[in-house]
């Protein structure tokens, strides 16, 4: 036991080094960078309305407002649920793509990647073409949870397969992880497929714009949906630090730290499966995100999830706050769908990974 303590304690130290002061001053910086986007979000637009505009406008309140009627609607009733539904997303992502790396110890492990954002899909779309039909006793009951509920179901169904499909005599195959979740992606998807090809008219045009990932008709109501979820199935995770941190040596070590494993996995399995579906179910897909994000950080502050997962929400949240500024704008009037945009940056940077991993990875 006390073996296995030095070498944790080698492990981290020879992983932190002297980052441990520069992931502090990374995450402060984070934060000051999260309230600079969600301002860039609500303030980028047709609208007029200035970052000043509305300082001014919260400080003084409505009875001496400084911003039109229609400058009000624009950015509190539009901007502002999608700036913070994007935040909430983006964050989501991130941390659920930082857990799954942890947990498969491999920093090719990605909700998208390895089929639950696929699974997710299925249970959001089969909630909107049978949601008023078969499932329409399920949709009355959950009401704004329906979507988000179902989509989790997805996930974690999805998730689970994977996860007994990957481990045998309690080791987890990265290869067999990744080829196991591309089979079940394409499961999900060709099931999917069929469901696609049960809907009418209105579904099919509403399936095909979010199933290219998007934040256009982000409400409130969407964020009362979703959030509270997201929001829920994140909490748990930073007190996962220590065994993330401790499931780098191994499963068999964790287990003589004294981390129960199984009861870590389980947990961490649930919470990515909501997060994941939550985010789906209102967004669409959106890849990348969760692969990206943590790598990036992984290279800046270390692997100590201590750092990396508050880190990771709040870096994982700004991109998808800007990216989305991005989408809206550079094809305006119309809209790019933002999962297009992702897809686009997030593709040749997993190559990237996959060159740098391979020789590792054997694969």
């Amino acid at each position: 036991m006390a073996g296995l303590k030095q070498m944790s304690q080698t492990t981290a130290r020879r992983h932190e080094g002297d980052r441990t002061a520069l992931a502090i001053l990374v995450i402060a910086s984070l934060v000051v960078i999260s309230a600079v986007a969600f301002l860039f979000s609500i303030t980028t637009g047709a609208s007029n309305a200035s970052v000043i505009d509305l300082i001014a406008d919260m400080v003084s309140g409505s009875a001496e407002s400084t911003l039109s009627i229609r400058d009000r609607i624009v950015i509190f009733d539009i901007r502002l649920p999608r700036a913070v539904l994007g935040f909430l997303i983006g964050g989501g992502l991130a941390v659920s793509g930082a857990v799954m790396q942890g947990l498969f110890r491999n920093p090719l492990a990605d909700p998208g990647l390895i089929g639950v954002s696929a699974g997710s899909s299925l249970g959001a779309v089969a909630m909107i073409v049978l949601g008023g039909g078969v499932l329409a006793p399920v949709a009355h009951l959950l009401g704004i949870f329906a979507l988000p509920v179902a989509a989790f179901i997805g996930g974690l169904a999805t998730t689970i397969l994977l996860y007994k499909v990957a481990t045998r005599y309690g080791q987890t195959s990265i290869a067999t992880m990744l080829l196991a979740g591309i089979a079940l992606g394409s499961l999900a998807l060709a099931a999917t497929g069929i469901l696609i090809y049960m809907a009418d008219d209105r579904q099919l045009r509403d399936l095909t714009f979010w199933s290219m990932g998007s934040l256009a008709g982000s409400t409130w109501s969407k964020v009362a949906g979703a959030g509270p979820i997201i929001v829920l199935s994140l909490l748990p995770l930073p007190f996962m630090a220590r065994g993330l941190n401790a499931l780098t040596l191994g499963e068999a070590a964790a287990f003589h730290m004294g981390i129960s494993v199984q009861r870590l996995k389980n947990i961490a399995i649930v919470c990515v499966a909501a997060a994941v579906g939550a985010s789906v179910a209102v967004s669409g897909g959106i890849g990348f995100v969760g692969i990206v994000v943590p790598h990036i950080l992984r290279m800046v502050i270390g692997p100590d999830h201590r750092f990396l997962l508050p880190a990771s929400a709040l870096l994982g949240g700004s991109l998808l706050v800007v990216a989305d500024v991005v989408a809206r704008t550079i094809v305006s009037p119309a809209e790019l769908p933002i999962g297009i945009l992702t897809a686009g940056v997030g593709g040749p940077f997993f190559l990237w990974m996959l060159l740098r991993q391979r020789s590792r990875l054997s694969l």
